[in-house]
């Protein structure tokens, strides 16, 4: 009530009409069950496409709990959802033991897939699948960003302090001329590194020098300790400038780790006698000074080194055609590649996996933004990578000391697959660094009380438990549970019935299960009385969208799903889900004809028939209530609708004063709601009396009720009735004459 305190003209806003009620939507679907990846707690994020939910849960591929591979229903399901018209689809993955298990899934009977790598630096880096499940025995590869060849060669001429690369044909008198030069009559090739020391001498590298006959091209051993005079070199002599040049990405530093690829298997003939005996191998990892001039390649990185070698670039050009190339390696991107295999080992069609994930330019740099273990997170600050980044990583050192760049890089290089990198080179792309995880296993099919889940807000809830939450769920079904015995399946029925009548709002499909014959299937019936709940027969038969089989059978709850939320967009709730395609059947598992259905129909078993001309259809629309009044399908959606609608439209009059003018306007508001509905011919009447009535008054409340706040307010509404036996009489009569 405003205050009048001084003069004035004073200017108040009032609302004279009556609260509007907004209906809620219908068609959301709640999917519990079996995948091969994903969160196993908290909140369910909305999944608006085939590709989301694949993005987050994993493809269609089977699952394995250890006896061979199981039909993956829940993918399944959800794709079929989308295919027939649903829009907004929340899924809750259950595993055996989730409710015991931590937050990342570790506890559960699956097993999270994980690979650990040691350099002899003592730092190890860990990645590890984030969920636990087959589908996290990832194959890792590693691109290094600084892919350009840094190799040069050049002709030059030498000045004061180069180091370059002496080569030339020389008479034995030349080389005589050296000191402790050996004596020969025959032309000699001469190779060797040295530095210009001054205008007319050079210093040989003692070990870099190559002398071999032109003729026979055997090697002939040549002293180099001491300057060489320019005048003693050979007349067509060529200076030659090997060098690593500054990558565009940024100038190099003393220590950056480098490459030098070889072109060729074992020790290339022209770079035996420059570098020594190089134990077989064509790739050399180390790190290269600030100058690009030297490159250190320690016998710790390269095992099958003889001995540490420091190695001039210049030097180089002694086989300049043997070098594949000399790359630096400081960021990277990671790949994640789904596989099939589960082992250690990469498999040759491994290697083509979808890549499912990338983290773009990552560092060796332990302590920079982004560093492996700075962006792999296990618990990431991003709700959308917490749902969907598929790895995690750590990297540490026994002692807890900091890693340096090197030591990581080295635990990186160790976790390398040899198949990887023993492949020949393409010269092209060059040689795959690949890591393939293993470990992870998708345990043990859930029971019942998976299912149910657990609330736990430190943890995050699970299964049915998790929906609680979430207002706009109005479809529940499990479709994974009709892979579980007839017990374990009924159990689960049980728990979704029990879900849908906490929750008030919802509806339970209930799958039929496979192999049912029509006796089999009224004796499943029979275990359950509930208008939340409505059953379909039989399953369908689809193509299989893992590609492993020609065709496969389904449980129908996911196809259903699609259907209620395409005819809830289409027509709107009041209509019976029925006489509609089923999209993507290629079949039933059984079909029902006319007669068996009439066994079927009394006992609120909805069948899916196959008619000639018109397709594969949902054929029937019931719940599986004992009530009469709640036996239609959508006469139990429409009410929930209403009430729902009503109830979510309706807060703003608690804590109002409980008098004459609240009750006239909250039966105004409903009047208005359910006038819109009669009108877009959604009740049964020829005029909104007919239809339904709204009373909030004395006559609904007693003085008891007011007293104790409460506000009661009457309705009555005539629903429309699906047209489930059309009827035609029809009979002989005299014409009039």
């Amino acid at each position: 009530m405003p205050e009048y305190l001084a003069p004035g003209v004073f200017v108040e806003e009032t609302s004279f009409r009556a609260k509007s009620i907004e209906g809620v939507g219908t068609s959301v679907a709640g999917i519990v069950g079996t995948t091969r990846t994903g969160p196993l707690r908290g909140t369910p994020e909305p999944m608006t496409s085939v590709t989301e939910f694949e993005r987050t849960y994993g493809d269609a591929a089977d699952l394995d709990f250890g006896d061979g591979p199981v039909t993956n229903q829940t993918a399944i399901a959800a794709r079929a959802f989308f295919d027939n018209g649903g829009k907004q689809l929340f899924v809750s993955r259950v595993l055996a033991g989730v409710n015991q298990a931590a937050a990342d899934g570790s506890g559960a009977s699956a097993a999270l897939a994980a690979r650990s790598g040691t350099g002899a630096g003592g730092a190890t880096v860990t990645f590890r699948a984030r969920f636990p499940g087959r589908a996290g025995n990832y194959l890792l590869e590693l691109v290094w960003r600084d892919s350009e060849n840094l190799a040069r060669f050049e002709s030059v001429t030498p000045k004061i302090g180069d180091t370059t690369l002496i080569s030339g044909i020389a008479p034995a008198s030349v080389l005589s001329a050296l000191p402790n030069g050996v004596v020969a009559t025959d032309a000699l090739n001469l190779q060797l590194v040295a530095v210009r020391t001054d205008a007319a001498t050079y210093t040989p590298d003692a070990a870099r020098v190559a002398v071999t006959r032109v003729d026979t091209g055997a090697p002939v051993a040549l002293a180099a300790n001491t300057t060489i005079a320019a005048a003693h070199l050979p007349a067509g002599v060529r200076f030659i400038r090997g060098y690593a040049k500054q990558p565009t990405s940024g100038a190099l530093t003393d220590g950056t780790p480098a490459e030098l690829r070889l072109a060729g298997a074992g020790a290339p003939q022209g770079l035996t006698a420059v570098l020594g005996d190089l134990g077989g191998l064509t790739r050399l990892v180390g790190t290269i000074d600030a100058q690009g001039s030297v490159l250190t390649v320690p016998k710790a990185l390269n095992p099958l080194l003889p001995a540490d070698l420091t190695l001039p670039i210049a030097a180089l050009a002694a086989a300049r055609a043997q070098v594949g190339s000399l790359v630096v390696q400081r960021s990277f991107d990671l790949d994640v590649r789904r596989r099939l295999g589960t082992g250690t080992t990469v498999d040759v069609d491994d290697r083509d996996g979808e890549v499912v994930w990338t983290y773009a330019n990552l560092t060796l740099d332990p302590g920079a933004d982004d560093a492996l273990a700075a962006r792999l997170l296990e618990h990431p600050g991003s709700h959308a990578a917490a749902l969907t980044s598929p790895l995690a990583a750590l990297v540490r050192r026994a002692d807890l000391a900091a890693p340096t760049t090197a030591q990581v890089l080295e635990a990186l290089r160790a976790l390398f697959d040899a198949p990887a990198l023993t492949t020949a080179i393409d010269p092209v792309a060059g040689p795959r660094y690949l890591i393939a995880l293993s470990g992870g296993t998708d345990g043990a099919p859930a029971v019942p009380v998976d299912y149910a889940g657990e609330s736990d807000s430190a943890k995050g809830d699970t299964g049915l438990t998790a929906f609680e939450s979430i207002e706009d769920i109005a479809i529940v079904l499990t479709p994974a549970a009709a892979m579980l015995d007839l017990v374990g399946h009924q159990g689960v029925v049980l728990e979704v019935q029990k879900h849908v009548n906490k929750m008030r709002y919802r509806v339970g499909i209930v799958d039929s299960r496979h192999g049912q014959t029509i006796g089999d299937v009224r004796a499943w019936r029979s275990n359950f009385s509930d208008s939340r709940l409505a059953l379909y027969y039989p399953w369908v038969r689809i193509a299989d969208p893992s590609g492993v089989r020609e065709e496969i059978t389904v449980p129908p709850s996911g196809f259903i799903a699609g259907l209620y939320a395409r005819t809830d967009v289409q027509r709107g709730v009041h209509k019976a889900p029925a006489n509609d395609v089923v999209f993507g059947a290629l079949g039933f598992e059984v079909e029902v004809n006319r007669f068996q259905q009439e066994l079927l129909n009394p006992d609120g078993i909805n069948c899916l028939r196959s008619f000639p001309g018109r397709g594969r259809l949902v054929w029937g629309a019931r719940t599986l209530s004992g009530d009469p009044e709640w036996k239609y399908l959508n006469v139990r959606r429409y009410f929930l609708f209403l009430e729902r609608s009503i109830d979510k439209s309706t807060q703003w009059a608690v804590f109002e004063p409980n008098g004459e003018g609240l009750w006239a306007n909250v039966a105004a508001a409903v009047d208005g709601f359910l006038f819109s509905e009669w009108r877009n011919g959604h009740l049964l009447g020829a005029d909104p009396k007919s239809a339904y009535f709204v009373r909030c008054d004395r006559t609904t409340m007693t003085q008891n009720d007011i007293d104790n706040g409460r506000l009661v307010c009457l309705v009555g509404v005539a629903p429309l009735t699906p047209a489930e036996f059309v009827v035609f009489r029809i009979g002989q009569f005299t014409a009039d004459a």
